[in-house]
């Protein structure tokens, strides 16, 4: 199971958190950039000293103890979220909508 969702990570090229559990680190950000057999190849990039390092580590598939990603980020404060009336009609939400209403119910 695991496996099958790193390699759709992998495909889609999503931004993950990964925690290795024989070294009890996560590594984040990350891309994983390839899977060969039980080898899992992750790319990240690390910033100490006002320099900018970009790694890539082979990892075996065992040592992979989790794989997270961020869905959604939201400002903390009195901050407004700005919120786009230029996107498209479907993916608008509105308040009072029937496909509100039809997911309340059943």
């Amino acid at each position: 199971m695991l496996h099958r969702k790193i390699y759709q990570l992998c495909a889609d090229g999503r931004e993950v958190s990964v925690f290795l559990r024989d070294q009890q680190r996560w590594i984040e950000p990350a891309h994983i950039v390839d899977i060969e057999g039980d080898l899992v190849t992750i790319r990240y990039e690390t910033d100490e000293d006002d320099e900018v390092s970009s790694w890539e580590e082979m990892v075996r598939l065992e040592s992979i103890g989790a794989i997270s990603q961020k869905l959604a980020s939201v400002p903390r404060g009195n901050t407004e979220i700005l919120v786009s009336e230029d996107c498209h009609e479907a993916e608008q939400i509105h308040p009072n909508s029937k496909e509100g209403n039809d997911k309340t119910s059943g």
